[in-house]
Parts: C-alpha cells; structure tokens; sequence
C-alpha cells in the first residue's frame, strides 16, 4: 500500500476485504485471495472513476463492470452491497446458498449491477469486448455535436487465468482491430492460479502481447491506490486504442499464512486465518461482516453521485429531443428494446414457382428485409459472410475510423453503399468464432442492440461455451448456423455437423430452429427476432430445397408452435407419422406421397423446433402427434438421441450414429439412407409390427 494512503482509503479497502472473506468464510466455500490483492484496485474504481446509480442500476448511460474473473465474486458482490444496490448483508450471509442472490460465480439478472454472467475464465473478456461495441455504434449513431446521449467506458478486470484462455486472446485482437479506446482492462496480476504459481504455465509477457493487438499498455503496482487511480486516468484519456492496466498484486494480502500462495485461491481461508488476516489489517478479530460507518458513508456517496449523473443525462437526451425529435424517439425505442411498427411487413413471401432455394438463401432474403425495418440489427460472421449469406447489404461496416483499406482493394461484403466507422452494422468478426459469441452476448446484454452471429453449424462447437453462457443469461443473441448436415456435401465429415443438433437442444434456454423450406426460414426468423428469453439458434441449408405449395399443404406459420402438420392423410386418421426436419422434410413428404399412392394412410408432420413444442398446451400436441398412432418414423440427418421421446417404443428413428463423408451432397444422402424410398421401407416395417433392419 502506498504511504500516502489516506485513512479512510485504507478503511474502505479494508472493508471490502474483510467483508469478502467474512462471507467465504460462512459459506466455507468461495476464492478469498483476489478480493484481499484487487480491493485497491476495485476502491478506486468504484469510488473515482465508476460512473454508476447504485438505484438505477439499468441506466443506460453507466460505465459497464465486468469482473471476468469470476470466482472472486464476493468482491463484486462486496461492492454492490457498500456503494448502494439492491443487495441486502442477509444477502452477502447468504453467499453460495440455495436460493441466494449471492450465487458463487455472478450471474446476470440475478442481482442488479452484474452486468454479465462470468466464471468460466476468459469469458468476461469477450462480453466486455461486446459491451464496448455496443457503446460505440450507439454513439456513433445517436449522437450529435452538442448532444452527447451516449459516452460511457467498459471496464473489466481480469486475472492470471483469463489471460491464459483463448477466448480472451481472440476477443483482445478484435478489440485492438476495431481501436476500442473506452474499454479498458485491469488485469489483476498476482501471479497465482488455483494449483501452482502461475509460472509453472505461464511465462510470457502478457503486455507485449496486447501491445502487438494493438492495445495501450501500463505496468504499475496494483497496490498502490495512487498508481491506480493515474494508471485508470491515463486510459480514460487513450481514445483510439484499448488499455491494458497490468497491475501487480498479491494474492491472499495481510493472511500471514496464504499471502501469495494458491492456497488462498479457491478455498476459504480458516476460521484461524480469517482472524489472524484481520489481526494483520488492524481489524477488529472478534467481528464479522463490520462494516465501519465511515466508510459505509464513503462508499455510500455514490448514490448521490449516480442520481446526479442520470438527471444531467436526463437532461441531454432532452436536448436531444427537442432538437432532433425522430433521432430522440428512435434512441427510446432501441433502448427499450422495442421494435418499429410493421417490422415485419416487407418480410419475404415464397412460392414453388421461385424454384428450389437453400434456407440460407432464403435467410439471406430475409436478413435484408429485416436490417431495413429493424435499425439496430447488427451482426456479422467468422469470415464466412459469402457462405453464410448474413451481409447487411448497404449497412456498412463496423470499423475502426482510423482503418484505411489498401489502394485499389475490394469492398467487403456488407460495405456496399454503407458508411466505414463505428455507425457500421456488419461486423467483420474474422476467423475468431468462440469470441464472436461472447462478444455477440456482450452486446445483447448491453442494451440497445439486437446482435447476430454466423458461422459453419459444425463450428458452433467452437462457440458452444459462449453459447452456453448467453442461455444461462437469457441474452437475446441469434445464432446463425449454415451448411446443417452431411447434405453440405465435398467437404466432408470435417465440415459436416452430426451431433450439433442433440447436443445443442440439451441446452436448456437455448431455443434451436431448422426449418424445412424458404418460407418456414422467414417464420424462423420471426421467432428469432421476437424471442426475448434466451438465444435462438437458426439451422440452415447449403443445398436447395423445394419450396412447399402451401396452398396444398399447412401453412408456414405453424412453425411458431415448434410442429405442425404438413400433409395429412386423405383417407381418414392416418395410421402412420413420418416426424422430420430441415432438408428431411421433403423427403419425408415423398414417401408420403407414395404411400399414399400404395393406399397407406400417413402423414407428415414438420418439427423444425423441438422446445417450441413442448412448450405448446398438451391438447396440440396431441392433434399433431395423436396418441393412439404409435407407428412413427422420425427423420434427421443427425444423431439419433432423443427422437425417442416421439417415436415411442413403436417405432424407427432414421438418424446417423456415424461420421459422414466426402462426396456430392445428394450421393452422401442416399448412402446414408435420406431417400423416399428408405424411409417408405422402414414404415412398412413398423406397420407391419416389425423393427427395421
């Protein structure tokens, strides 16, 4: 600590960390070393810099915190509590309890001021990189000269750990290429992970690394609140690049035993230690959970401060409004997360003389429609834009304003008739698809933005933890993965997913779409943009497929329900259910079709969603899906786990448990049994009481 520290600053540090390791020690469970090295540098933080209304939590205008590394959480949670939020000391007892708002890593929506749900290290990392986008396309497009509405910084404090993880790596190189200069990062280096000192790992130096990202770069000694306070200064001050704060701290500070010692990392200290910390802090042994009144006093001004700072923003966006009114509206109305009247009016309609068309043909269509009626879509993908067919057509480029393209280069994909700078919608993700999730969740989460991602479906497990995460957040974040099945063809079982769809409908709160033909991509779409609750993942073609006559067969919109009855038998009840999705659809509706030509009484039902359905009353689930019809075949070039649940014990599930392989997309599907006459095969197995061969 420096020796100019003041008295309470020394108090107030002291707070949080004897605070935290109060609230570890009850649980006996918890990470109690980070709060005891970083308290400076949250103090400081928090108290100095933080722009924050503890009783506003959700103003729009606030700095964003995210504490990347997430298992120091009761620091977060400690500085919740002093500096005003909803966030009661019954609820920092109650820290990693059952039913807590305290749980042990943060999580979004659980208590206000959590920003985003971090823990799995690095992750933090990529969301603040979200939420830093976020803030510069919203000024970029919102603000005027003498109207300001939207100038906030992100802050993330990081540790030993994040900076290991690759996903934080791909995230700081977007950052650095895009020359975000109102992110910046603590990174709290105390040179400890759980199970060793981290140079066991971990030896490079990290700041050389950022600086070759192109970030700003500061070394000092994290507890020196002096230092901190001018390092965070120095930042605020660098406008077109992102800052590195490395500051060195010491894990564990003022435990005589696990001072700088991995031991202090992922368990409590000890009843002992706990007394024998507070004895070196010249703190009270014989109290927990103290917290001294002078300093609940300092900490506690930030809510003055906050309301003062909203009522000026307040105040701006008036402004703003009496000088632009239509500007001011559609600011309330992206910030509301709200949707423009008729949306949804110029969205596209299909019909069979339109000729066969692969779903993301059919995605791409609607995309276009939709970034013109909805102005705060914005998303891009892992360099796959010409594959993935996401281009914002005419929507320009998010880029760097500094970012000058060689003499003579091509424009991008989105950049035709756009602008080139931060009021850019298509965002040029490169080759960095477990990033571009986090960062697609950090945007969700900031507000203001309705974020896409796209890439190859195979390559969602490159996205998956991100993904996961946005589920457990309930990020409005759309995912959208092409080139679905081993119908993609040539490139063979490297490219062709298999197990994506079972694993990723595991996923609770991750809704997952594959729609059957152009117009139920459209309907997909539709859910994908109005799902508020959680992520919503569109799964699409690269090969052509017939676009069903609906003037014969049911009506698209059935794709709400999660499935729907295509085509039905027209010789009463139908005595068999062909159940399929995506590409299978069609082909499924061909064996239909011959069956009905050889007198079997089917029907084809569409099920491009399995978790819309089960939400559907049990009354309609029955009308598509009748009981007392226990012949069944479902059809998905996929895995087979979980179609059970639909076939029962009665009936066949045509799936792939194999790999698939290199060859034409239609040959590749017939060796593997997607053909009508295949799928005829099996059903008259099942009809004839018989298991399929």
């Amino acid at each position: 600590m420096s020796t100019t520290v003041k008295p309470i600053d020394e108090l107030c540090i002291n707070t949080i960390r004897t605070l935290s390791i109060d609230a570890v020690q009850k649980a006996n469970s918890g990470h109690p070393g980070m709060p005891l090295g970083a308290a400076p540098m949250a103090y400081v933080l928090w108290t100095r810099h933080l722009r924050h209304s503890p009783t506003d939590p959700k103003w729009p205008d606030r700095d964003r915190f995210v504490l990347s590394a997430g298992h120091a959480s009761m620091l977060i949670y400690s500085m919740l509590f002093l500096t005003g939020y909803d966030l009661s000391m019954d609820d920092i007892k109650q820290f990693r309890q059952w039913g807590s708002r305290t749980p042990g890593h943060p999580e979004h929506g659980v208590v206000p001021g959590v920003e985003v749900t971090t823990g799995p290290l690095g992750q933090g990392v990529g969301n603040a990189v979200g939420l830093a986008i976020a803030e510069r396309w919203l000024a970029a497009t919102f603000n005027r000269p003498d109207h300001e509405v939207v100038n906030h910084y992100t802050y993330v404090m990081a540790s030993d750990g994040d900076m290991m993880e690759g996903v934080a790596a791909e995230a700081a190189s977007i950052a650095g290429q895009f020359g975000l200069g109102r992110l910046i990062m603590l990174y709290d280096a105390n040179q400890i992970t759980l199970s060793a000192s981290a140079d066991v790992t971990f030896r490079e130096d990290v700041g050389a690394r950022f600086e070759a990202y192109g970030w700003h770069v500061q070394h000092i000694d994290g507890m020196d609140i002096a230092a901190v306070d001018e390092a965070i200064t120095k930042a605020k001050a660098v406008a077109d690049r992102p800052s590195l704060i490395v500051a060195r701290t010491h894990i564990g500070y003022g435990s005589p035993h696990k001072h700088d010692s991995f031991q202090a990392h992922g368990e409590p200290l000890g009843v002992e230690e706990v007394r024998l910390t507070k004895r070196a802090l010249g703190w009270p042994e014989d109290k927990s959970f103290y917290i001294p009144d002078e300093a609940l006093t300092e900490f506690r001004s930030a809510v003055e401060k906050g309301r003062d700072l909203e009522s000026k923003w307040h105040r701006r966006v008036d402004d703003l409004h009496t000088a632009d009114p239509q500007l001011a509206d559609k600011l309330r109305q992206v910030l509301a997360g709200e949707l423009p009247k008729g949306w949804d009016a110029a969205l596209p309609r299909f019909t069979p003389a339109d000729g066969a068309m692969a779903t993301r043909d059919a995605g791409q269509k609607t995309i276009v429609a939709l970034a013109e009626a909805i102005p705060n879509l914005i998303g891009g993908s892992g360099d796959l834009d010409p594959s993935t067919r996401t281009a914002l057509k005419g929507q320009g480029d998010f880029e760097n304003p500094n970012f000058t393209a060689p003499a003579g280069a091509p424009p991008t994909q989105g950049m035709v008739g756009g602008p080139l700078g931060y009021g850019g919608r298509n965002i040029h993700f490169g080759i960095r698809e477990h990033a571009m999730a986090g960062i697609a969740t950090g945007m969700a989460l900031h507000g203001g933005i309705l974020p896409f991602a796209a890439t190859f479906f195979t390559f969602s497990d490159y996205m998956r933890p991100s993904i996961r995460l946005a589920a457990l957040s309930k990020a409005h974040v759309i995912y959208v993965w092409t080139h679905d099945s081993i119908g993609l063809g040539e490139d063979g079982p490297t490219h062709q997913p298999v197990e994506q769809l079972a694993s990723l409908r595991a996923m609770p709160d991750l809704t997952l779409l594959r729609p059957a033909d152009a117009n139920e991509t459209v309907e997909a779409w539709k859910i994908a943009v109005t799902h508020t609750e959680g992520p919503v993942g569109l799964v699409l073609t690269r090969q052509k497929l017939p676009i069903f006559d609906r003037t014969k067969l049911g009506s698209a919109a059935g794709t709400a329900k999660g499935a729907y009855v295509l085509a039905d038998s027209a010789a009463g009840p139908p005595k068999l259910i062909l159940i399929a999705t995506g590409s299978e659809v069609s082909i499924a509706l061909e064996a239909h079709n011959q069956l009905t030509r050889e007198g079997v009484a089917s029907r084809v039902v569409s099920m491009p969603c399995w978790d819309l359905f089960q939400a559907q009353p049990q009354s309609y689930k029955d009308t598509v899906l009748p009981p007392s019809v226990k012949a069944r075949v479902s059809v998905e070039a996929g895995s087979t786990l979980g179609w059970e649940r639909y076939v029962g014990l009665d009936g066949a599930v045509i799936g792939l448990n194999r790999f698939g392989a290199s060859a034409p997309g239609e040959i590749v599907m017939r060796e593997l049994g997607f053909t009508p006459e295949h799928i005829v095969k099996v059903a008259k197995s099942i009809l004839a009481g018989k298991r399929p061969e």
